[in-house]
């Protein structure tokens, strides 16, 4: 959420920027700068009538006890008057604060002066690719087939027990993925990550925090009954760990890594893109999040994305690394890198991880703040990162790996697993 004092010294600023994602913010800006106004203009004859009611309350006090009955009765009319005036005020002033939010709520973030202008994906700027293709002597068979050939994953029983999109990890399967799991977790501590095991679920506040409430709503699952929302990411959980927190700036950065279930509802998904692990309601996931001082974000990001590669190197996978365009960056990032690996056996690239920087617009929901070198509060920074999302990286594991005598485990993998083949 951007903060109302910097929107209106860069007004300007944040329309051309909003250009980048297709975005008209010029009626919603004027908007928000009038309500704002409003209710600095409310607040200050609010303080002026609260002023004058207590002067006069204090007048009726001492006309009484100098025997000025007359004088005070009419003080004390008047002053009545003022207080109904000041309540009037005060439910003017909250109904102007909630009408100011919920606008608020409304604005995307501000995209970086570095994310390319476009539409959709077809205008994502490619920064990094490695792609060794993979060359078969067998026919390629895409995973869905694979796991049925090797009884490995059961996608019929998902929707017998569940529904589609939640599949059965089977036998060599469910070892892959748990040593999937450990393998990134691992690999997070390694890097300064302090591992975390966060709730399932959250409150509506977390999810405002973080910028899935009210903007993905629809694609999150809502308890009713208790008014609980199954988590789409570790991310929600872990950084609202921090929401109304004063960070020491001695504790820059602070890094949490969380392996969690993630469940998302995936509303209008259907086709071929999403067949077998491709989209799922229910997945695992390894995420990264860090807060970090205003000054070093950034070079923190290109860290992250750094430690993304890496396990991509050691996974073996092709790869390749893309710059978000404004069309398709996501409401609550100022710059975001997307990592595609590559599916031999679909011919297609996979999306199994986005890295973000949001800047405060994350931080000035979550109240995260620390204190600058004059002692004045201000907002960190926050970011994150898929550190991997599991699907599409055990199906391209399993198509790219597919060979006659089975698929093979990259060796990065096979301390985690226990076996170097699946069979």
């Amino acid at each position: 959420m951007l903060q109302t004092a910097y929107i209106r010294e860069n007004k300007e600023l944040i329309i051309e920027r909003y250009r980048k994602r297709n975005f008209d913010g010029a009626e919603i800006i004027n908007q928000i700068l009038k309500l704002d106004d409003d209710r600095k203009s409310t607040q200050q004859e609010m303080d002026a009538q609260l002023a004058e009611s207590n002067q006069l309350s204090k007048q009726v006090g001492e006309l009484f006890k100098s025997g000025k009955t007359k004088e005070a009765n009419f003080a004390k009319e008047d002053a009545a008057h003022l207080k109904k005036r000041v309540s009037y005020l005060r439910e003017k002033q909250e109904n102007i604060t909630n009408e100011l939010q919920v606008l608020l709520y409304q604005v995307p973030n501000i995209p970086n002066e570095t994310v390319p202008t476009g539409n959709s994906d077809e205008d994502n700027e490619l920064v990094f690719e490695k792609n060794n293709p993979v060359v078969f002597d067998i026919k390629a068979l895409p995973h869905w087939e694979l796991a049925k050939k090797y009884d490995i994953i059961d996608f019929e029983l998902g929707v017998k027990v569940t529904g589609a999109g939640f599949p059965f990890y089977i036998g060599q399967g469910a070892r892959l993925q748990r040593a999937l799991i450990n393998f990134f977790l691992d690999e997070a501590h390694g890097a300064g990550y302090k591992e975390i095991i966060p709730p399932l679920m959250v409150n509506e506040a977390s999810g405002i925090g973080t910028g899935q409430l009210p903007d993905k709503e629809g694609q999150m699952y809502h308890m009713q009954v208790d008014d609980l929302y199954m988590i789409p990411t570790a991310e929600v959980p872990v950084t609202n760990m921090y929401r109304d927190v004063i960070v020491k700036k001695e504790d820059f950065p602070i890094k949490v890594t969380a392996y969690t279930p993630c469940f998302r509802r995936e509303a209008g998904s259907y086709g071929k893109d999403v067949r077998g692990l491709n989209r799922l309601h229910q997945f695992d996931k390894v995420e990264i999040v860090q807060i970090q001082h205003p000054e070093k974000s950034y070079e923190t990001l290109d860290v992250m994305v750094e430690h993304v590669k890496g396990l991509l190197e050691k996974l073996e996978l092709p790869y390749r690394v893309l710059k978000l365009c404004g069309g398709d960056l996501g409401f609550t990032s100022a710059l975001t890198y997307d990592f595609e690996v590559y599916s031999a056996a679909q011919v297609k690239w996979l999306e199994v991880s986005s890295v973000s920087n949001f800047e405060s617009f994350q931080a000035n929901r979550l109240k995260c703040r620390y204190k600058d070198e004059n002692g004045k509060m201000q907002l960190v920074h926050t970011l994150n990162g898929s550190a991997l999302a599991l699907p599409r990286i055990l199906a391209a594991l399993l198509e790219n790996n597919q060979t006659e005598q089975g698929i093979r485990i990259p060796k990065a993998l096979v301390s985690y697993t226990g076996f170097d083949l699946i069979n």
